[in-house]
C-alpha cells in the first residue's frame, strides 16, 4: 500500500506510475477526501478542546453553587456536533482507506516504460533451442500415448482446467516438486507447508484483494479464499511482527496447489496444461532490508533459473515493461521456457520486488542497526510452476518413438530413466 502522506507529497510520481502501469485511478477524489478529512479532524479536535474547557467551567460553577444551565445546554450542542463529526470522519476514513487499496505499487526507475507485451526486454537466454529429426509431438499427444494425463476425466470430476495426472504422470509431477524443494532448501531457503486457504486480510496483504477478487475462488460459508500462490500465506508469516536487521534476509520456499479462476483468459491458449484453474507450484519468498532488495532480487532470479539449468532446458529471462507489471510489483523478471511443439516461450516463473508495498499492508517491520523501525522489502518468485515445465520436459525429452527420457537430476526421484 502506498502511504497517503507519500501520495500527498509526491503526486506527480504517483500519477506517472499510474500512467505507466496503465491504471485508471482518480487521485483528485482521493486527495479531496483527504483534505476534507484533515479539515474535519481539526474542527473536531477544536470542538473536543471546547468541550473539555466548558466541562471544567461547569465543574467549577457547580462547586460554587452557581447556575450553569446555559453552559450545560451549550455542552450538549457541542457533544452532538462532535458525534456527528466523528461519524463523518469514520466514513471518510473508510472511503480513503478503501481507495488506497486500489492504487498499485510505484514502479522502479529501472523498469522500461511500455504499452504492450512486445515492449518487454529480453535480458538473456540459456542454452540452445533443440532440433529434432522427426515430427515433434505436443505434450497432449505424448501424455495420451504414455497415459500420463487424463484431462477429460479431470473435467468430468471438476470441470475444464483441472488436470488429472495418472500413473507415471503423477509420479513425474511429484518428482519435480520434490526436486525443486530439495534444490531450494539446499540453497538456504526454509521449507514451509502452508494452508491452501487464506482469510481476507491475508489475501489483501499481497495485493490480490480487493482489485482481483474475480480471479479468486471464494468459500462463502467460511469467508476464506483458495490461494492463487503460496506467496499469499508465506508473506503473512511475519504479519504484525517486527524483526531485527541482523535476522535479514529471511528466505522461504513452499509447495502449494494454486487456484485461479482465470477470469481474463478469454481468447488465450488454454489447451492441456497451458492454462489451468488448479496447478502446482514451488514458491520462493524473501523478507529483506531495503538497502539489499534489488541485489536480493537478482539472487532470487538466479535461484529460479537454476532449476531450468539443472533440467537442461532452453529458456530466456525477460524484464517486464511498466504496462505488464503486476499490481503489487515495483520490478519483475519473467522466466520463459521453450516449447518445441508450440514453437514459443512459456512463462514458468515471475520474480518480483514489491519493495515495502506488501509489508505496509501487513505491518511487517524490522528494527535497523540504529534502532529505527522500517518496513521490510518483500520479494517472491516461482521456483517454479509445474504445468508448463511439464510441457517443456515432455516435448524436449521426447524421442521418435514417442518415449520420454527422464532428465538426469530427476532420475533419483523417479527411479526410472525413460517412460515407454
Amino acid at each position: 500500500m502506498i502511504p497517503l502522506k507519500y501520495i500527498r507529497e509526491n503526486r506527480e510520481i504517483v500519477e506517472k506510475s499510474l500512467s505507466a502501469k496503465r491504471v485508471d485511478f482518480d487521485l483528485d477524489v482521493l486527495l479531496e477526501n483527504d483534505s476534507k478529512w484533515r479539515i474535519l479532524l481539526k474542527n473536531c479536535e477544536d470542538l473536543k478542546s471546547t468541550r473539555n474547557s466548558v466541562s471544567k467551567k461547569i465543574a467549577k460553577l457547580k462547586s460554587q453553587g452557581a447556575d450553569c444551565d446555559d453552559k450545560i445546554l451549550y455542552m450538549k450542542e457541542v457533544s452532538s456536533k462532535i458525534k456527528e463529526s466523528d461519524r463523518e470522519l469514520s466514513d471518510l476514513e473508510k472511503r480513503i482507506n478503501n481507495d488506497l487499496l486500489y492504487i498499485p505499487n510505484i514502479i522502479h526507475d529501472s523498469v522500461p516504460i511500455g504499452k504492450t507485451e512486445e515492449d518487454n526486454v529480453v535480458i538473456r537466454e540459456y542454452g540452445e533451442k533443440p532440433t529434432f529429426d522427426f515430427e515433434v509431438k505436443d505434450h497432449l499427444k505424448i501424455s495420451e500415448k504414455l497415459n500420463l494425463l487424463d484431462m477429460p476425466r479431470g473435467a468430468k470430476i471438476s470441470g475444464s482446467g483441472f488436470p488429472l495426472y495418472v500413473g507415471r504422470g503423477a509420479k513425474l509431477e511429484r518428482s519435480l516438486i520434490s526436486f525443486m524443494l530439495d534444490q531450494h532448501t539446499d540453497n538456504g531457503y526454509t521449507e514451509l507447508f502452508p494452508p491452501f486457504l487464506s482469510n481476507q486480510n491475508t489475501t489483501q496483504v499481497t495485493g490480490q484483494l480487493p482489485k482481483f477478487e474475480e480471479d479468486m475462488y471464494y468459500i462463502d460459508r467460511d469467508d476464506l479464499y483458495c490461494i492463487p500462490t503460496a506467496e499469499v500465506p508465506i508473506t503473512s508469516y511475519y504479519k504484525n511482527e517486527t524483526l531485527l536487521e541482523s535476522e535479514l534476509p529471511k528466505k522461504f520456499t513452499a509447495y502449494s496447489a494454486c487456484f485461479r479462476r482465470e477470469a481474463g483468459s478469454y481468447g488465450k491458449d488454454t489447451k492441456g496444461l497451458l492454462r489451468l484453474h488448479q496447478f502446482n507450484k514451488v514458491e520462493l519468498v524473501k523478507f529483506v532490508s531495503p538497502k539489499d532488495s534489488y541485489s536480493e532480487l537478482e539472487l532470487l532470479l538466479n535461484d529460479a533459473e537454476k532449476i531450468l539449468q539443472l533440467l537442461n532446458l532452453h529458456y530466456r529471462v525477460v524484464e517486464l515493461n511498466s504496462s505488464d507489471l503486476s499490481f503489487s510489483a515495483a520490478k519483475c523478471y519473467d522466466i520463459e521456457v521453450w516449447s518445441p511443439a508450440e514453437e514459443k516461450y512459456l512463462e514458468v516463473s515471475s520474480c518480483s520486488n514489491f519493495e515495502a508495498f506488501q509489508a505496509q499492508r501487513g505491518n511487517i517491520r524490522f528494527r535497523d542497526n540504529e534502532n529505527k523501525l522500517q518496513h521490510v522489502h518483500t520479494l517472491n518468485g516461482s521456483g517454479v510452476a509445474t504445468p508448463r515445465l511439464m510441457v517443456s520436459i515432455l516435448e524436449n525429452y521426447q524421442d521418435k518413438n514417442g518415449f520420454v527420457t527422464i532428465p538426469q537430476v530427476l532420475q533419483k526421484y523417479f527411479n526410472e530413466k525413460i517412460i515407454k
